[in-house]
């Protein structure tokens, strides 16, 4: 297989972090429906133990065929653990928003603006061991523009 060139592995990386963004709005979908015809816990349960089987099927799949990097040390920092404990609170707050009158868009909408909030503040302060970068006007003005987008959706909503 032919190497790839800079510019298709960055398209690569767009088309995958974009589809990762579709596949996450089927999520907080998926679940706020199942939270609305249970309750939250019971949605969020649910979605963590089929994707525990899921991640399993994966890995087994992984293992048998080799391609597990068996070069790598499973010696993460602690911290890194979490991101299973966030995940599940994630799926309750989402599942309890989309269930508002913040719906599906404002709740998507929120979660963008948090995310872009909290990447700039980590990549500020170098958290979790990011390297310390100060965020470009570019970014700060990108951030504006989701807020107020976020603020359009949920009042445009509202109406």
């Amino acid at each position: 297989m032919p190497e790839q060139t800079s510019h298709q592995k960055k398209a690569l990386h767009v088309l995958t972090a974009f589809g990762t963004g579709c596949f996450a709005s089927l999520l907080v979908f998926f679940n706020g429906e199942l939270a609305r015809h249970s309750n939250v816990l019971f949605a969020t349960w649910i979605a963590h133990a089929i994707g525990s089987v899921a991640a399993l099927a994966f890995l087994a799949r992984s293992v048998r065929s080799g391609q597990l990097n068996k070069s790598r040390s499973v010696r993460a920092p602690l911290w890194a653990y979490f991101g299973g404990f966030f995940g599940a609170i994630i799926t309750m707050l989402t599942a309890f928003t989309v269930n508002s009158p913040l719906n599906l868009s404002g709740t998507l909408a929120l979660v963008l603006a948090g995310q872009t909030t909290f990447g700039l503040a980590a990549d500020r302060w170098g958290l979790f061991g990011l390297v310390r970068r100060s965020a470009q006007l570019r970014e700060i003005a990108a951030l504006g523009l989701i807020v107020a987008g976020s603020l359009f959706v949920i009042l445009a909503g509202a109406t």
